[in-house]
């Protein structure tokens, strides 16, 4: 609008527009014009009476309009100023003044907006700073009252034993003391005889001698005391010297053990981090390089796991506050730090299994934040060597983990087409279907291996029999783990519907019910079509590789079973333990059918080789070139297959979510994950 007002400004003549805005300028000298101030006058001219005065008719859009650059304001106020002209007397001059006045209340209104924000920078800066030093004071108090107790108890066991140093030297002082007043006593009893001598030697000299003879014993008894007392006291001395260096040697002993302790304990935390750190980082090179390809892992257990790590930083915190508290106390810390980096690697293991399956959009998404989330836990893990107040509180690995496990519920299925109150039959029909399919399955076997036995020899039988052996060990092993899940859902059902009926509790946790039957689905799928492989490889018209998929297919879906059956499980259920054991040896047994079927394809192959005795130079040219051929039409093949095979994970992915509850139209990878991948960008 601004910009067609100034083009009609310009057709009508630029040279009186600019001729007659020289006043106007003159007047606003010291009011630079700004698009607020054209704002704001643009307001008030829309509730001030002149807009509807027949003398000056301004349109409304004009009115209305909001200028956003300085060239935009300039035509609005041209505009504005030409309408003005065509205003006669008092009109024209209330206009003007009116939209002066709006200009000069507008900037008055910017320079008070501008100090009030400024005032509130300073306070919030202010504020930042006070609670700094808080928390510095608070940090300087509690040294100090941990000095003052260690300085009040150490001064109570030197007054304690300077007390009882006093006490004996009081007690051999008060001795001494006795001693010199009985020597005094004997030494004025000794004068007092010696006067009396004296008055007897003027009555007889006879007897001056004797008593002459008794004062030099006397005197010769006195000084044998003085020299005593005076050695007790250098005895006393000693001992107080003694004492004073014992306590300088007991006080430099217990820091120096305190010191040492101290050492120790650091080295100890620095060990477990570096082991941990190396974990981790073990965890990201195969990440990067991961050497299970055909292996596929499920959103439930990589919930599972996520949760798992949560838990563990919640309680790595806890035991890192209890150290500062109290050093001594590593124990709990190195335990945290030694679990947090094995929960880390399991996790960034079922990240990358998961992706497998993952149309490609969610799996870049979740392996880039499985990326992050470990180069923030090794972060997290180097703050963890000084001591004090941690810049990194685990906050960043906290927000990558939320990232995984957001990422991952879109991965989870969304719902079934069916009714809540049909969720606890179909969970039923659902577990009984695949137990139906492993029986089934396992009959099958059993009726190959006798064909096998009563057609094949050599080594095809040999062959066949090894990989339908261990084929029946894996249903068998699946049977055990369906039982064994059955079990552990009654449990859960019972512990956790209280006065509720077994269906009510289904439909209650419909995600929960809805994952296991996508999970017992996928199982008995998964046996069917690994039976089919193993009929199509024992009759000679199969591939041994179709059979290792399916294998690690089977594997993947009672994985997915197992997460499904224990998401709601006490960790100290029994049936939770068998469950665990049972999985362990579907692993194994799937390990087992592996390993028969790619030896039994070495075998088969060895038993093929080509026979090069009866062939001529020109014919071995031949094959060659014919080799070279097939060899670049099966990697032209295999680059083909492998942009089919992603295609086909997208569009089973969409397909499966619209099934199972998605909107039509949606993406394979929904807005909220993007949401959450793109947080940190």
């Amino acid at each position: 609008m601004a910009h067609s007002l100034a083009v009609r400004l310009s057709l009508s003549g630029q040279a009186n527009i600019r001729s007659s805005l020289i006043p106007y300028s003159a007047s606003c000298q010291s009011r630079p014009v700004t698009c607020s101030h054209v704002h704001f006058y643009l307001e008030d001219l829309k509730e001030s009476p002149l807009s509807h005065s027949p003398v000056l008719a301004v349109p409304r859009d004009c009115i209305q309009v909001k200028p956003h650059t300085f060239t935009e304001a300039i035509s609005v106020m041209l505009g504005l100023w030409l309408m003005g002209r065509k205003a006669k007397g008092p009109s024209r001059g209330r206009l003007l003044t009116l939209a002066l006045d709006n200009t000069g209340r507008a900037q008055a209104n910017e320079q008070r907006y501008s100090k009030l924000k400024e005032k509130y920078s300073e306070l919030v800066q202010n504020h930042a700073d006070l609670l700094r030093k808080n928390a510095e004071v608070t940090k300087q108090v509690s040294v100090a009252r941990q000095a003052q107790a260690d300085l009040e108890r150490e001064k109570k066991e030197l007054e304690d034993s300077f007390q009882r140093i006093s006490d004996q030297a009081q007690r051999k002082t008060q001795e001494q003391t006795e001693v010199l007043e009985s020597l005094k006593q004997e030494l004025a009893t000794s004068k007092q005889e010696l006067q009396i001598v004296r008055g007897s030697l003027e009555t007889s000299a006879q007897s001056e001698a004797k008593w002459a003879a008794q004062i030099a014993e006397l005197e010769k008894e006195r000084s044998s005391l003085a020299h005593a007392v005076a050695r007790r006291e250098e005895e006393l001395s000693a001992l107080q010297e003694q004492l004073e260096h014992t306590q300088r040697e007991l006080s430099s002993a217990k820091e120096s053990a305190c010191q040492l302790a101290k050492d120790q304990r650091r080295m100890l935390l620095a060990e477990s981090r570096k082991a941990a750190e190396h974990v981790v980082q073990e965890a990201l090179r195969q990440l990067e390089e991961p050497t299970l390809i055909s292996c596929a892992g499920s959103a439930d257990h990589l919930l599972s796991k996520v949760k798992s790590v949560s838990s563990c930083l919640e309680q790595l915190e806890k035991s890192w506050s209890r150290y500062l508290v109290c050093p001594e106390d590593i124990s709990g810390l190195l335990h945290a730090v030694t679990l947090l980096a094995h929960l880390t690697s399991d996790t960034m293991a079922y990240v990358s299994t998961t992706c497998l399956r993952a149309p490609p959009e969610p799996a870049d998404a979740l392996t880039e934040a499985c990326k992050q989330f470990g180069k923030e836990t090794l972060l997290y893990l180097a703050s963890l060597e000084e001591e004090g107040t941690r810049e990194n509180d685990g906050t960043a690995v906290k927000s990558y983990l939320s990232k995984i496990s957001a990422i991952a519920e879109e991965l989870l299925p969304r719902g079934l087409d069916i009714k809540q109150e049909e969720l606890g039959d179909l969970v039923d029909k659902e577990m009984a279907a695949t137990s139906a399919a492993i029986e089934t399955a396992t009959a099958r076997i059993e009726e190959m291996l006798s064909k096998s036995r009563a057609g094949d020899t050599g080594v095809k039988l040999e062959v066949n029999e090894r990989i339908l052996g261990s084929c029946t060990s894996l249903m068998q092993a699946i049977q055990v783990l369906i039982v064994a899940s059955k079990d552990l859902q009654r449990e859960i059902v019972e512990s956790g519907r209280g006065t509720a009926s077994p269906k009510e509790f289904y439909a209650k946790n419909s995600r929960w019910t809805e994952g296991l039957i996508s999970a017992s689905k996928a199982v008995g799928w998964g046996a069917t079509v690994m039976v089919d492989a193993a009929d199509l490889v024992v009759q000679g018209r199969g591939k041994f590789e179709e059979l290792l998929v399916c294998s690690h297919e089977i594997a993947a879906s009672t994985a997915q079973l197992v997460a499904a059956s224990k998401v709601k499980a006490d960790k100290d259920s029994p049936n939770l333990a068998r469950l665990q054991q049972a999985s362990r040896g579907v692993s194994q047994a799937t390990a087992t059918v592996v390993a028969s079927t790619i030896s039994g394809k070495s075998q088969i192959e060895e038993t093929d080789n080509m026979d090069f005795s009866s062939m001529t130079l020109t014919q071995i040219k031949r094959q060659e070139m014919d080799s070279q051929v097939r060899v670049l039409e099966l990697e032209n093949d295999l680059q083909k297959e492998r942009q089919k095979l992603g295609e086909l994970r997208k569009k089973h992915y969409e397909l499966a979510g619209v099934a199972e509850g998605w909107e039509e139209g949606t993406e394979a990878s929904p807005p909220a994950l993007h949401g959450a991948v793109t947080g940190k960008e």
